[in-house]
């Protein structure tokens, strides 16, 4: 496993393209586009404030940086340098600016959920779509960017309304049955539309590309419900995280529950294993200590390492008790991802902030829990195989596969020397799967996978 050197980013905007050629990392103003074998900058951009969010169009040809405080949208082209696009909603404001599936049409959302805005790159029209809600996860599209669901709230009701995307022409509206709707996501094969409810409310609604309702499911009642909801990547199971610390599964004949993962504070399944990592202190004489303060406080001789260790079942998990009189405590089921076969599940239970968890979908039961020394602060599935990548703010990166688990020092660079090591709290993979960026408060680094040919090797 290699490491590149060290990068300057800003509020951890950095972006992959879609093709997987190019890396897009924002700093202060300026966006800073680079070729991902070798880091060489290939185009360095100006904008006219501090960039807020970047986005990659579909066909990595265009990219979208968003100054939300001034209402701008700067759109920059890779094939013309030259060529670039100023988007302003003046007094109306802007919160939130995204691609359309065709990477030709922008969508801006004003300040207030006023409007949809959709801008054209090919023949500046302007397209209004009005009441869109304020909610978590408000608009979605299907993977094959041909329809667009929004979420929208008119005379105190929900509404979806379902539109084509080559023409932005309205396909479907009907009322959702939801007291306040929280979120949308359709299903990889875009054939079903999840819509669930507030927390205050446990409720999911399934609904056909038509508007017709398939199925609705609530757990329970006059309780937080629901915290999370994922779609597996083969479209078979719809996994919802709720308040009372369980994961239940449906699955996409009946839409009724298969099982429901649980997350206990002991475990003593035989079947499962747990997984600990352990801190190793290095041990270093006071003559040493004294003689190589100055110069070596960053160097990896006095970091602390660690490894994992096999526990002994039964195990308990440590948990933090949440405050009661606060708002969104911390607990339940906020995190939840499907590795890219759809075969493990990894949760993250917010009362239990060191552990992740990872469930079987095959067998439908506990496989394997990592328990770290500090709160878990970022998982993501590998995206061709099933591998997990995890941080927890220190300077290591830790790796889960079915082999096992390894916990794996990011090495400091010369420009951390005497200002600590390098802090991961943030990590994404590229799409091929043979590295994965990581990213501290202010640096981010690329770490190199060991391919199949180089183990052969």
């Amino acid at each position: 496993m290699n490491f590149s050197e060290v990068f300057k980013h800003t509020n951890q905007l950095c972006r992959v393209s879609p093709d997987g050629k190019y890396l897009a990392t924002c700093v202060q103003y300026r966006l800073v586009v680079r070729d991902v074998n070798t880091l060489q900058v290939l185009h360095l951009y100006t904008c006219l404030d501090q960039i807020q969010q970047v986005e990659w169009s579909s066909d990595s040809l265009f990219i979208l940086c968003a100054i939300y405080k001034r209402g701008l949208v700067q759109v920059w082209s890779l094939e013309q340098p030259d060529w670039h696009c100023k988007i302003d909603e003046g007094s109306a404001g802007l919160v939130s600016s995204r691609w359309s599936p065709d990477g030709r049409h922008i969508l801006n959302t004003t300040e207030f959920h006023l409007r949809v805005t959709v801008w054209s790159l090919c023949t500046k029209s302007v397209s209004y779509i009005k009441y869109p809600k304020a909610c978590q996860q408000g608009i979605d599209f299907t993977r094959d960017g041909r329809y667009m669901a929004l979420a929208e709230r008119r005379d105190c009701k929900d509404y979806i309304s379902v539109f084509v995307c080559s023409d932005w022409q309205l396909l479907r509206h009907f009322e959702s049955e939801t007291q306040d709707l929280a979120g949308i996501e359709w299903s990889p094969n875009g054939c079903v539309l999840a819509v669930w409810d507030t927390c205050l409310e446990y409720k999911v609604l399934l609904y056909s590309l038509d508007g017709r309702l398939l199925a609705t499911y609530s757990a329970y009642e006059w309780s937080l419900g629901i915290k999370s909801v994922v779609w597996s990547p083969s479209s078979q199971f719809l996994a919802i995280g709720s308040y009372d610390e369980k994961v239940r599964i449906l699955n996409h004949v009946t839409w009724k529950t298969i099982t429901d993962f649980q997350h206990p504070a002991a475990i003593s399944s035989s079947k499962a294993v747990v997984y600990r990592e352990v801190e190793r202190r290095p041990v270093v004489g006071n003559e040493d200590l004294s003689f190589h303060h100055d110069l070596t406080m960053g160097s990896s001789l006095f970091r602390t390492q660690s490894k994992y260790e096999i526990c002994q079942l039964p195990v308990q998990v440590p948990v933090v008790k949440p405050d009661p009189d606060r708002a969104n405590p911390k607990i339940g089921v906020s995190c939840m991802a499907f590795s890219s076969d759809s075969r493990y599940l990894a949760t993250k239970n917010d009362n239990m902030p060191n552990s992740v968890w990872l469930w079987d979908i095959q067998k439908l039961r506990l496989f394997v829990v990592l328990e770290q020394v500090a709160p878990v602060r970022s998982f993501q599935w590998d995206p061709r195989r099933p591998r997990l990548a995890l941080c927890t703010g220190n300077s290591k990166v830790y790796l889960w596969s079915p082999a096992g688990c390894v916990s794996v020092q990011v090495p400091g660079e010369a420009s951390f020397l005497f200002s600590g090591s390098f802090q991961v709290l943030a990590l994404s993979w590229h799409a091929s799967g043979n590295s994965l960026i990581l990213m501290s408060k202010e640096r981010l680094c690329l770490c190199y996978m060991e391919t199949e040919e180089e183990s052969q090797a």
